[in-house]
């Protein structure tokens, strides 16, 4: 599936991914190829992402590596999945 994280700044990251996990609103919940399609509200935590990833060295002190993933701290922000694109819209 295709995944975009967007902040105010710039797209900090846009490509292919196994999976997504994000902190919503309700508790965390990880998103897979062919998922139903969602809107939600996130809450801060962690954007955690499984996968091939490679981030563009501008916005590489953003992003950790732990266990296998990828992982972007936010504060809050909404994601929206349709037809295994994702879109995150992060602060």
């Amino acid at each position: 599936m295709y995944l975009e994280i967007v902040s105010p700044e710039a797209t900090l990251f846009a490509g292919e991914v196994t999976s997504v996990t994000v902190p919503g609103v309700n508790g965390e919940f990880q998103m897979l190829k062919d998922h139903a399609p969602i809107v939600s509200l996130l809450q801060a935590g962690n954007v955690q992402v499984d996968g091939d990833v490679k981030i563009h060295e501008d916005y590489a002190d953003k992003f950790t590596k732990a266990d296998g993933k990828t992982i972007l701290a936010i504060t809050s922000g909404t994601i929206e999945m349709k037809d295994n694109k994702v879109i995150v819209l992060a602060d």
